[in-house]
Parts: structure tokens; C-alpha cells; sequence
């Protein structure tokens, strides 16, 4: 099943999926069901078992504080589910068969997947694909074999579909970096660990996380094909002034960049480096700064899409109501970074 399902569930503390998993933390060796209050353990440290017996055949005990056994999954969860099935075996089935396999109108069974996946069937069919072309890529195959095992049955539909969420086009994103030469560091900071690369034309990466070795993973996976050395005697004045940023000494970082992205990205990404220090702004304004109200998603695809953390400052584009709303490198990180950026 799709465990990246899952780990929003668990990361939204969503009780709607209480009896369709339990989570386990290998840390702790105590399993637990997607509503518990727990602290969020890292991702890394996760496993997902479809029912409490698999978690302790596996050496994992009960939480006691959410009580996980027994739980009965909700139908309208179950059906969701079972869509998403048939969407990873079935790429191209329309949403009227899906309908029809369930026995549900087709209005219903969208509303229903839209409000507990958060996309639409469509838009998840989608992401699936991309999903598989671009793991076809990283093991090693040709673009025209991973476009037709990834579903696209034309170049068209793929250089359409594909190169607009890449970033680039599928050619390109196959070299995966091929003739660059990339330095990086990590280090610490008041978020955990920093991670930041730079190519000869500028910064290409700036990453929070709690794992070093997962920080460089990342990396080296994104430009699996380019000289990756670790070096930090370039790269100090970028750290310093990334570092400076985060204890609000320096409010402006005007950093050279060398990015890979849509002609819609890069125009998003210019709004939000206009965002002043210490204020917010929603997706809709960004949206509607763009000359299209409607682009909402888009500009959250945008930010989501951003690989230079603070340099380019998605973390000041909030939810409408005033919600934080998602961020790359964690939501309590999106909370403190605006916190210090506020005092």
C-alpha cells in the first residue's frame, strides 16, 4: 500500500485511518494507530504493518497510550483505499470506472478521495507515474523504456506531463547531474542539521534534517551522476550567512543560485524572495500576484517544489485561514523559523 499515505496520516494525526494500519517505531519497538498524540518519531525510524498481529509477530509491543488493537476502519477510508489500488495496478483507468467498480457516482467518489488523499484520482494517477518513471530512471533505463513502464503510451504525454513537475525535461533529469561538479557540507544549526550545496554558477541545495547521512542520500540520489565531493572551504561564506539568517543578524540572503525549474516555479519563486523578513503572505496572494486566482495548487506544487531552503523563503507562504500548512523540512521548523523571524 502507499506508505507515503500512510505517514501523512500518522504526520496529521488522522483518525480516519485508525484500523487501516499500525505504525511501528523501530527505535522503540512500539507500534502504535495513526491518531496517537505521541511525539512524531523521524520518518526513517517507521514501519507500517496493515494490522496489529503482523506488528507483533515482528517483535513490536502496544502503545498504551492510544490503545491500537481492534480498531475498524471507517467505509468511506476503506473505499479510498481500495481506489488507490486500483490506480497503482491501473494507471489509466478512468474515475467513471472507478465509480462503477464501486458502485458509487463518480461526483461522490471524487469529493470523497479528494478530502481524505487531499488530490483528486486524477492528480494522484499522476503522481504515481512520475513516481515510476523517474525510479525507472534511477535504476538505470532508458527514458523510452521508463515512459512506457511508467504508463505514458506517448513522447508527447510525457514531455508534457513530466517536464513540467521535473523541472526539466526527461532527458535532462535522466543525466541526473551528468557533467556537474557539485561541493557540499553539513553542519549544525539551531534546526538540527544543515546541509548546503553549490555548483560553479551557485547554490543548488540548501536542506534541514536530523540525519546527516539522510541529507547527503538526498543529494547524492537528486544528481546520482554528478561529482559530489564534500567541501567546505567554498562554501563558508554561504553557511555563515545562512547561519546569520536563521539568528536574524542577517535579514537578506542574495545568494548566487544554479536551479533546474518551470517557467511557472521560477515565477513563483521570485514572488516569495519579494516576501519581506518577518511577514506572511497565502497561497492565494501569491496566486493572485501571478494574474491567476485559480493557481492556488500550483503555487503550493511551487513551493513544495523548492530545493533552497530560507534563500528562497516558502516558508512565509501560509494557509489562507492562517495555517502553516506543509513544508519541505517539517512543519515545526516552518513554526520556528517564522517565530524568530517575527522577533
Amino acid at each position: 500500500m502507499e506508505t507515503e499515505i500512510y505517514w501523512k496520516a500518522v504526520r496529521n494525526n488522522d483518525a480516519r485511518f485508525n484500523g487501516a494500519f499500525v505504525y511501528a517505531v523501530n527505535s522503540t519497538k512500539i507500534y502504535c494507530k495513526p491518531s496517537c498524540s505521541s511525539r512524531l518519531p523521524k520518518r526513517e525510524n517507521v514501519s507500517f504493518f496493515e494490522d496489529f498481529e503482523r506488528a507483533e509477530r515482528e517483535g513490536f509491543r502496544a502503545c498504551r497510550r492510544c490503545q491500537p488493537k481492534n480498531e475498524t476502519i471507517g467505509e468511506q477510508t476503506k473505499t479510498v483505499l481500495r481506489v488507490c489500488e486500483l490506480l497503482e495496478t491501473e494507471e489509466n483507468i478512468s474515475l467513471e470506472d472507478l465509480s462503477a467498480e464501486l458502485n458509487l457516482s463518480a461526483a461522490h467518489l471524487q469529493k470523497m478521495f479528494k478530502e481524505i488523499i487531499g488530490v483528486s484520482p486524477k492528480k494522484f494517477a499522476e503522481i504515481k507515474r512520475l513516481e515510476k518513471f523517474k525510479a525507472e530512471i534511477k535504476s538505470g533505463g532508458g527514458v523510452t523504456d521508463a515512459m512506457y513502464e511508467a504508463g505514458f503510451n506517448s513522447s508527447s504525454r510525457l514531455y508534457e506531463n513530466v517536464s513540467e513537475k521535473l523541472g526539466m525535461t526527461p532527458k535532462t533529469y535522466a543525466k541526473k547531474g551528468k557533467n556537474m561538479k557539485i561541493n557540499y557540507t553539513v553542519t549544525d544549526c539551531d534546526l538540527g542539521k544543515l546541509l548546503v550545496a553549490r555548483t560553479a554558477k551557485g547554490v543548488c541545495s540548501v536542506a534541514f534534517g536530523d540525519d546527516e547521512n539522510v541529507l547527503k542520500e538526498n543529494l547524492f540520489a537528486e544528481y546520482r551522476n554528478a561529482a559530489i565531493i564534500e567541501e567546505s572551504t567554498n562554501l563558508k561564506e554561504y553557511i555563515e550567512a545562512i547561519l546569520l539568517n536563521l539568528e536574524g543578524k542577517n535579514k537578506t540572503l542574495d545568494l548566487p543560485l544554479d536551479l533546474q525549474a518551470t517557467a511557472f516555479q521560477m515565477r513563483v519563486w521570485e514572488v516569495l524572495r519579494k516576501i519581506p523578513y518577518g511577514e506572511t503572505v497565502s497561497y492565494a496572494d501569491v496566486a493572485e500576484s501571478l494574474g491567476n486566482k485559480n493557481a492556488v495548487r500550483a503555487v503550493a506544487t511551487a513551493c513544495a517544489s523548492n530545493h533552497v531552503a530560507l534563500v528562497i523563503p516558502c516558508h512565509r507562504v501560509i494557509g489562507k485561514n492562517g495555517n502553516l500548512s506543509g513544508y519541505r523540512w517539517g512543519i515545526e521548523r516552518k513554526k520556528r523559523i517564522l517565530e524568530n523571524e517575527k522577533r
